[in-house]
């Protein structure tokens, strides 16, 4: 299927691993100019030839407000504008209430709300003003269905989804349209340090029987960027194989 993207500009934050870098290659596929960050040199290095196509990247951690938007303005800078914006980054440590204090919330709200708001703050007036943008944020199906021990991540990622769901309403008539995909239980280094290096499958309860695989995500990711996708936005799609129980 042509997505009608080629030629377009995309940020992918945190797009040197796991869905971020599926995403990042799918992106790349297609035709556009991406741009990713990553926190560790080799990776960088190792990210850049698996996603091709001229790819271009930096070290920069967007787990803060300053870092969200300093990779955006550096984005912007390589790539003259940012017609796709992948807001992602990795997720708060694991714990419930009881382990949990007071001053790691505010923590996990850099990392995964004001990052993100920042990283949209710097990217999206330019889209608006162009009459053409995708914003896609990575959350997690946790928002729909809070998980055991992820009390940081449950909290954190539901603020951000309310967010977005506020900012797709604001811009979707400039032409930009604003998602959100809420991954479940994918195979990247997240899974491996929540659940060791050979998790039980089937005691988290995925019904399609396997864990998702990063690549596929992303081209579902491409997907929603596609000029086919313009009329689609305030989305939160779960992608989990089957995982979460609930109607709406």
């Amino acid at each position: 299927m042509e997505l009608g993207i080629q030629g377009r500009t995309a940020a992918v934050a945190a797009g040197t691993a796991g869905l971020g870098l599926g995403t990042a290659k799918a992106l790349a596929a297609e035709g556009v100019r991406v741009v990713v960050c990553g926190r560790d040199q080799e990776k960088l290095d190792t990210a850049l030839v698996e996603i091709g196509n001229g790819a271009e990247g930096f070290i920069c951690d967007v787990s803060t407000d300053r870092g969200g938007r300093e990779f955006v303005e550096t984005a912007i800078g390589i790539l003259g504008s940012v017609d796709i914006l992948i807001a992602n980054g990795g997720g708060p440590p694991p714990g419930g209430f009881a382990a949990i204090a007071e001053e790691q919330y505010l923590d996990a709200l850099q990392k995964n709300l004001l990052s993100v708001v920042a990283m949209c703050q710097a990217a999206v007036p330019a889209m608006q003003q162009r009459k053409w943008g995708r914003v896609v944020a990575i959350t997690s199906v946790a928002v729909r269905q809070p998980m055991n021990n992820l009390i940081l991540s449950n909290t954190a990622r539901a603020g951000v989804t309310g967010f977005l769901k506020t900012l797709a309403r604001e811009v979707a008539g400039d032409g930009v349209t604003v998602n959100t995909i809420q991954p479940g239980t994918h195979a990247t280094d997240r899974i491996t340090q929540l659940y060791g290096e050979s998790p039980d499958v089937k005691s988290m309860g995925i019904p399609a029987g396997v864990m998702g695989n990063a690549d596929d995500f992303g081209r579902i990711a491409a997907f929603i960027c596609s000029d086919s996708a313009k009329f689609m936005t305030g989305v939160q799609l779960h992608v989990d194989g089957g995982s979460y129980g609930g109607l709406l």
